[in-house]
This record gives structure tokens, C-alpha cells and sequence, in this order.
């Protein structure tokens, strides 16, 4: 069952569908492209690669000001934040804006995921650890695979979330 999270005329569909756990994978899609899944590490390289220019420190700012109106639902006022956020960044507005709605996505995605325990915390851990404690993209998006949620959230806990 496909729902619409956000749509950016001839630039991208940002959307819930079912993948292979639930239905609460996000899906974009972009003019003369497939939809697909992206994975973490396509959008913390562009993170990365992002903060190499406007600092990493701003980005993670400007995620947490994000992750704090994170909930359940699709907020269309939270979407307006990530629209006037990436504004922030010139040329590499429409880009941060459809790789900040991913994520938001993904964030409301954990928090409604039935068994999951860090919910959107998660999402803040890696992006802690590539934006502020400079670890890779590869290493940031494989770091809490394999671990048990227990480890992770004393981890999260450690850093103040």
C-alpha cells in the first residue's frame, strides 16, 4: 500500500510501500529513474560529502531540529522545516531536501515499526557518528548491524539520546 510522503515537481516522490519486512519502506523516485529503496550509505555519502562544504556540525543541526518533531505521522509542518532548511544551502537545496525527507521518512518508519526497540534514535546514532565523531559513510551505516539493541541503546544513552 503505497503512501505519499512527499513529492517535489520534476525533481523526486518520496513514499511508503511494502518491502520485505513491512510496510513502512521508503521508496523514491526520480525523473527517468526506477523507484527504489536508497540504503543509508547513499545518503550519508551525500551527507558526508555535504558537510565537506557547509560543516558537519550544521547538518547534524540541522537534522536534530528535524529528528525533535519526529513522530508517527507524516507532519506536513516538519516537511516545511526540511523546505526551508535546505533553502539554507544554495545550490544544494533540492538535494539536501529530498535526502533530509528521506530520512524523515526512515525516522517515521522506526517509530512505527512494531518489534523495533531504538525507534528513531537509530537514525541519530549514525548520523552522530559521521557527522560529529568523523567516522566514514560505510562505516556510519554498517556500524549497528549484527549488534544487539541493548549494546546500541547504552551506546545512544553514553552520547545523551
Amino acid at each position: 500500500m503505497t503512501r505519499l510522503v512527499a513529492k517535489k515537481e520534476g525533481l523526486f516522490i518520496i513514499e511508503f510501500d511494502s518491502g520485505s519486512f513491512d510496510d513502512w519502506c521508503v521508496f523514491i523516485t526520480e525523473p527517468g529513474k526506477l523507484k527504489y529503496a536508497p540504503k543509508d550509505i547513499e545518503y550519508f555519502s551525500f551527507l558526508h560529502q555535504l558537510g565537506n562544504i557547509h560543516g558537519h556540525a550544521k547538518i547534524y543541526n540541522n537534522f536534530i531540529q528535524i529528528y525533535q518533531q519526529t513522530g508517527k505521522n507524516i507532519n506536513t509542518s516538519v516537511l516545511s522545516l526540511i523546505n526551508l532548511i535546505s533553502l539554507t544551502y544554495g545550490a544544494d537545496a533540492n538535494e539536501t531536501e529530498k535526502w533530509f525527507t528521506v530520512i524523515y521518512a526512515g525516522m517515521i518508519a522506526e517509530e512505527n515499526k512494531q518489534y523495533a526497540k531504538l525507534k528513531k534514535r537509530i537514525k541519530r546514532l549514525g548520523l552522530h557518528q559521521l557527522l560529529l565523531e568523523n567516522l566514514s559513510p560505510e562505516t556510519a551505516a554498517d556500524f549497528s548491524k549484527n549488534k544487539k539493541w541493548q549494546e546500541l541503546d547504552r551506546l545512544m544513552k553514553s552520547k545523551g539520546f
